[in-house]
């Protein structure tokens, strides 16, 4: 007797498809319609805002003062307000001194997380299962913010440019993402080139780090933009002026605080709109990670989910 095999249930109206959940089945023109008018009001809203920071720190005085505030529709293009930002004073040192932190800052940081990661991705190494009890105790447990700022202070690192990277050199969730991202490279490439004579340091530098390039440029970024967009740091441990980084000097901009140096003439005599001025600053903020962020941004689904398949 020939055994009868029951087909799938099918959903009424699509017979060639079998029974499945709804978020699952295709999308109809109105769906697509629905995800294409989403989409496109979601780039408006964050494209939208940039336009007028960029239109207005483009315009001149006379623009401004007609348009009441922020400029939407450029007229009289001009580049004044970024010439006399980076013409050498406070705006240009307070750059200088922004890339310079995020670049020393990067570096020291992927240096401690990567080798920290590769140890912990060891299951068998030293004291492996403590150090990582300690560290995600840190995510949860925090001395606080006077005893940082005591501690700092005490060390001697006050008016030092090591107070804007030591106190937030390390992030533990960077550093589990490297963790899980090791522990998924085949064990099998790390024992052949242990067989070979390999030590720890050539088989992370030479094996290791060249199949995690995707973690390990969105890390690198995370770190970047981190020590690119920190303020609090200066604002506690740095009283020197001219050695604040770009996101102070914008903040004091943003708040009328006070004009750079260079600039408080120029906003006087009607030349230049202190409006244009916070807008350009604004934009010199923003363009590292506008520029930089495409370039990373394929490695981030490959980056991100796969260093957290494994904990």
């Amino acid at each position: 007797m020939t055994a009868v095999i029951d087909e799938p249930a099918r959903r009424p109206g699509r017979r060639s498809a079998p029974l499945r959940p709804v978020w699952e089945e295709e999308p109809g023109r109105a769906g697509l319609a629905g995800k294409g008018i989403v989409l496109v009001l979601a780039c408006l809203a964050i494209v939208f805002p940039l336009w007028i920071v960029i239109v207005t720190s483009l315009s001149t005085r006379r623009t401004i003062d007609e348009a009441g505030g922020l400029v939407m529709v450029p007229q009289d293009i001009t580049f004044i307000a970024y010439q006399e930002l980076l013409s050498g004073g406070q705006v240009t040192r307070a750059a200088l001194v922004s890339v310079g932190v995020t670049l020393v800052g990067t570096l020291f940081s992927m240096t401690v997380s990567v080798l920290c990661a590769y140890g912990l991705s060891r299951t068998d190494s030293l004291g492996h299962r403590w150090i990582l009890m300690t560290l995600l105790a840190t995510m949860f447990f925090s001395a606080g913010l006077i005893p940082t700022y005591l501690l700092v202070q005490t060390l001697g690192l006050t008016d030092s440019y090591l107070a804007l990277i030591l106190p937030s050199a390390v992030s533990v969730f960077n550093i589990l993402v490297l963790r899980g991202f090791f522990m998924n490279i085949s064990q099998e490439l790390v024992d052949s080139a242990r067989i070979d004579g390999a030590g720890d340091f050539r088989i992370l530098w030479q094996i290791v780090m060249p199949l995690s390039r995707a973690v390990i440029a969105v890390i690198t970024l995370f770190y970047a933009v981190g020590y690119w967009s920190a303020w609090f740091n200066a604002s506690l441990y740095l009283n020197d002026q001219t050695m604040l980084p770009l996101q102070n000097v914008m903040i004091q901009l943003v708040q009328k605080q006070e004009a750079p140096v260079g600039l408080g003439q120029a906003i006087k005599t009607g030349e230049l709109s202190g409006l244009a001025v916070q807008m350009a600053v604004m934009v010199i903020a923003l363009l590292p990670v506008a520029v930089l962020s495409p370039f990373v941004q394929k490695h981030f689904k490959k980056g991100m989910l796969t260093g957290a398949v494994k904990g």
